[in-house]
């Protein structure tokens, strides 16, 4: 599976200088050419009001505002770029983390230490199947996995790894 990520704008929130230029070189060895790299939640929103990005790469901790924080800024439904796919990156893969993640709208959550292919197959699934975005009192993003979308990306030939992400094809 090939996605073209050329003429992406692409964000990066972490406040690990070392984790932003990790991810940053994985982005380009994709193809990535517009990359753009915040320190925190508050340097990023600035960033994203002045250019909104067409899919942002986020820490979870991070002083100032943090990565949770940001995603409930952007989730709301009039922010400029409220639908934009967001892959939650973190160390902290408690599955309480992982379902709080969800509940934010976050698209993807992504543990560290990251792989090249962990990314790029996150990154494909936003772009290649994009979910519908669902609005209630409590909640505004990507609606929730269903076990049929699951077992439709079986059928149409997209492997899956064990929770229920598509897995790159061999061949």
């Amino acid at each position: 599976m090939y996605i073209d990520v050329a003429p992406l704008d692409i964000m990066v929130i972490d406040d690990s200088a070392y984790m932003r230029r990790i991810v940053s070189a994985m982005l380009r060895g994709f193809g990535a050419r517009r990359i753009h790299e915040a320190e925190d939640g508050a340097d990023a929103l600035e960033k994203i009001e002045m250019q909104p990005p067409d899919m942002i790469i986020v820490d979870w901790v991070m002083p100032v505002l943090d990565g949770a924080e940001l995603v409930k800024l952007i989730r709301q439904p009039n922010f400029v770029c409220a639908y934009v796919p967001i892959i939650m990156l973190t160390g902290h893969t408690e599955r309480s983390r992982v379902l709080a993640s969800s509940k934010l709208g976050v698209n993807h959550f992504l543990s560290k230490p990251v792989s090249a292919k962990a990314l790029y197959n996150r990154m494909a699934d936003c772009i290649l199947y994009p979910r519908r975005f669902v609005s209630t009192e409590e909640y505004f993003g990507p609606e929730p996995r269903s076990q049929n979308e699951g077992q439709l990306r079986t059928q149409i030939g997209v492997a899956l790894d064990e929770n229920g992400m598509p897995l790159e094809q061999a061949g």
